[in-house]
């Protein structure tokens, strides 16, 4: 991997109320300067109700805020959804886009996260692309087929390389302890790059590993060749854990 630094990327989900997450933003922001993270950056994706909350609780620290998701359009009859425009006014600069909870219950198939890609970039907000097979997928041994169609359809053919990150998640190693096999993860993030590559994206371009990441498995991921950081979710609502991951950055 190249020699950028590593991000970080804690996914909330749908959890914690007001007090919850301000108090959770709050000790992590107090800890960071104390942890010792300087090889990561951080951003944290709390649900949607507590984004200016929490905002306000890292503003300063050196956490980026970001959200867990994003409508295509800026504007329009769009009940109960979130523009980026909305997000950057809020002072997000990240936004997960694509990740399998939403491909698998809200029906989201590759170009509309492709265009929900576009709707970020066009406001300034880091689109964290989210791809993965499913254990029959898996099973089938089409990984690298499925991942690869994920790519070459989520992806803009135009997409600005600044403002686009992929984060490969197993669908079945999310929040079920398992994870792939580090050469199992080297193998599908090097394929991840060369699709990248025909999208004309650099090879420093990031590409998180996520599911079922932990304090004890982080620095072996973290040091494999092309993963450039992680995308954590219920550890990631835990101080300790999430910085002790961030902490194995190589």
């Amino acid at each position: 991997m190249a020699a950028r630094r590593q991000l970080i990327a804690g996914n909330w989900k749908m959890n914690g109320l007001t007090g919850d997450g301000v108090g959770r933003a709050k000790v992590f922001a107090a800890r960071v300067g104390a942890a010792g993270v300087g090889r990561a950056d951080l951003v944290v994706c709390p649900p949607a109700t507590v984004l200016g909350a929490v905002g306000e609780a890292i503003r300063g620290s050196g956490i980026a805020l970001g959200a867990q998701d994003c409508h295509a359009a800026d504007s329009g009859a769009h009940t109960g959804d979130i523009s980026a425009a909305m997000l950057a006014d809020l002072g997000c600069s990240h936004v997960i886009v694509g990740h399998s909870e939403r491909r698998a219950s809200h029906g989201e198939i590759d170009s509309v996260v492709r265009e929900k890609v576009v709707a970020a970039q066009r406001h300034g907000l880091v689109a964290i692309v989210c791809v993965g097979e499913s254990l029959a997928a898996r099973e089938r041994g089409e990984t690298l087929e499925l991942v690869g169609a994920q790519i070459a359809g989520s992806v803009p053919e135009a997409a600005d390389p600044a403002l686009i990150v992929i984060a490969y998640e197993p669908v079945w190693a999310i929040g079920t302890g398992r994870t792939p096999t580090v050469e199992d993860v080297a193998r599908v993030h090097a394929m991840i790059r060369r699709c990248l590559s025909s999208h004309g994206l650099g090879g420093d371009q990031q590409i998180l590993y996520g599911g079922s990441v932990n304090p004890g498995n982080a620095a072996a991921l973290l040091a494999t060749e092309n993963v450039g950081g992680a995308l954590v979710g219920g550890a990631s609502l835990d101080a300790d854990d999430f910085l002790a991951i961030a902490e194995s950055c190589p």
